[in-house]
């Protein structure tokens, strides 16, 4: 079979840390294509991948060049640039959050359905080993009935590590619309439905920008969340982590406490309430950080449903239904009421 022509639109940190080093490592797939406003770093990256460079997405998708493409531009340009690709045919992996508002995301699961191509939503949560695990622990019913959780997701910012760094899209109401609540909540709000196997359906929220003078989105966020079935738990993203990332997760639960992510050598720690403690040692999560992960799996997943012409682990309505939960905490914070995630 002929390897898949693949174009990535967005040159950016997200695109040189994941997306093209992971095609450039899959053997389904051709790296063909790139696409980026800004000249300079386009031409860097078609040399080094040996691709042609494009300074404008419309001309790279209708170019006939390319079978999919992975967006990962600023947040305001995900829903027009994935529905231009699907409605030429083409299947897109798009860089999370998936949209900037529920009709956006909408929109690009008509698209999606229309032109009968993938749409998968690079959520990598889902893929860490411990969070498996403990989906496996709780779907098995292990650690019984889950009475409440805490999860976070908080590091110093993008400045850090985005391409341009104060400079950055990501601090750009305009561009990105939403801060670390889109940044990094929303991978958690994905988590959180991934492990617990229910929607989340109600919200209360405090958002603010405390830590970036410069920004203005918010940079800090901390969530009350409760579950169709009555589970209740919180849920803090941030870029005012100075020191130190925190991605952890913890499950309370009727025989057991989860803790993922929490302790410097297990990523995975059960302690059952007869005191007996298991300690996995499965790896770091996907980080930059040295020793992290160098795969998210998401672009082998992608390239996959494709190949195999299955579903994508995170397609369209499970991107739009991580979204929603962040779309309800702004409405939350802005309204100073609960806000329900699907009216």
């Amino acid at each position: 079979m002929a390897k898949l022509r693949i174009g990535v639109i967005g040159c950016g940190s997200i695109a040189q840390y994941r997306h093209l080093p992971e095609y450039a490592l899959n053997n389904e797939v051709e790296l063909v294509a790139v696409c980026d406003i800004v000249e300079d770093r386009v031409k860097e990256v078609a040399e080094k991948y040996n691709a042609k460079a494009f300074t404008d997405y419309k001309e790279l998708i209708q170019s006939g060049e390319v079978d999919a493409i992975s967006v990962c531009t600023p947040n305001y340009l995900h829903a027009p640039i994935s529905i231009e690709g699907l409605n030429n045919g083409l299947h897109v992996l798009c860089e999370k959050p998936m949209a900037t508002s529920q009709e956006e995301a909408d929109a690009m699961i008509e698209a999606a359905n229309k032109s009968g191509k993938k749409l998968m939503i690079a959520h990598n949560q889902r893929f860490v080993r411990s969070h498996q695990l403990a989906r496996q622990l709780i779907e098995s019913g292990t650690i019984g009935k889950i009475y409440s959780f805490r999860t976070a997701f908080g590091h110093p910012g993008p400045e850090g590590w985005s391409i341009d760094g104060k400079e950055s899209w990501f601090f750009e109401k305009e561009k990105a619309y939403i801060g670390a609540m889109g940044d990094l909540g929303v991978h958690k709000t994905d988590l959180l439905r991934y492990l617990l196997g229910e929607e989340i359906v109600e919200v209360g929220a405090f958002i603010e920008t405390t830590a970036k003078e410069f920004a203005d989105v918010d940079d800090t966020a901390v969530c009350a969340l409760k579950t169709e079935s009555g589970i209740i738990g919180t849920l803090a993203a941030s870029w005012s982590y100075t020191a130190k990332e925190d991605n952890s997760t913890i499950i309370y639960g009727e025989k057991a406490i989860i803790r993922l992510e929490d302790n410097p050598t297990y990523s995975l720690v059960v302690q059952y309430t007869n005191g007996e403690v298991v300690n996995y040692e499965l790896g770091k999560i996907q980080s930059n950080a040295e020793g992290g992960q160098n795969t998210t799996h998401v672009i082998d997943n992608f390239v996959a449903s494709i190949v195999d012409n299955t579903e994508p682990l995170i397609n369209g309505e499970e991107g739009m239904k991580s979204l929603a939960v962040i779309l309800a905490a702004i409405k939350s914070n802005d309204t100073k009421t609960i806000a329900k995630v699907f009216e």
